[in-house]
């Protein structure tokens, strides 16, 4: 399998389970109606479990934008490759959530609140405050990088387009992304990936869904820039800190 075509797999099986898990417990009429922050930051946890599973053999498993750029900041990644990954996980996320969409398509039509049906697919403040919605994905995003670098040791010396979430192992990034999740998420609904959250925003707004409101573009780029800097700022305190050794 190309790293393109693992990038782009890896990144749908993360939307569609991600994205269905928040669509299972907050549209009307699912079975896992209601169901709370601990199943969704479960699920999204797994669904990370699953894509980089898939992907990291063949690609590394960054599944995220900011991930491909900190690698790339901090040398373990080759900036010609970038914009292929980055175009590999928009469009895979962007299939994952239009899959979701199809799966929960009765469900979606019968929640009647506009704010609910785009929270499926995209992330969204708790309390708006710009300055602080920003700093959430920043460092949310910065722990993310940062114990991908320092947890993977030896093998961050591995071929540098098998460098990823996938040098960390499923399990502990999918841990990783569950602790993120349960202590950080609750102020943005931790996006800490530009793919997750501007893939499947463009599929809402192309999507005829009934009572369809705005898919608040607005606020789409905090999490995008959000997550760049975070990556950005655990690339450089790593190669800091690589340099005082």
């Amino acid at each position: 399998m190309s790293p393109f075509i693992a990038e782009l797999i890896g990144t749908m099986f993360l939307i569609l389970l991600g994205a269905g898990v928040v669509a299972n417990v907050i549209l009307k009429g699912t079975k896992g109606y209601s169901g709370g922050w601990m199943v969704i930051t479960t699920g999204w946890a797994l669904a990370v479990f699953v894509g980089v599973t898939v992907a990291g053999p063949y690609s590394g498993a960054h599944l995220n934008p900011a991930v491909s750029i900190g690698l790339a900041i901090a040398g373990k990644f080759e900036w010609a490759n970038v914009p292929m990954y980055i175009l590999a996980q928009l469009l895979g996320a962007m299939l994952g959530a239009f899959l979701t969409w199809v799966i929960y398509r009765d469900h979606f039509d019968a929640t009647n609140d506009p704010g609910t049906q785009l929270a499926v697919f995209s992330t969204g403040p708790a309390i708006k405050n710009t300055t602080f919605n920003l700093l959430s994905e920043i460092i949310g995003t910065f722990v993310l990088l940062f114990v991908v670098f320092y947890f993977t040791g030896a093998e961050m010396e591995t071929p540098k387009t098998k460098i990823g979430l996938g040098s960390l192992g499923a399990l502990p990034v999918a841990f990783l992304v569950w602790a993120i999740g349960l202590s950080l998420g609750g102020t943005t609904g931790y996006a800490i990936n530009p793919a997750r959250d501007l893939g499947p925003r463009i599929v809402h707004a192309l999507l005829p869904i009934k009572q369809k409101g705005g898919s608040n573009w607005k606020y789409a780029w905090i999490p995008i820039i959000g997550p760049i800097i975070g990556a950005a700022i655990a690339a450089l305190l790593f190669l800091g800190l690589e340099q005082i050794k």
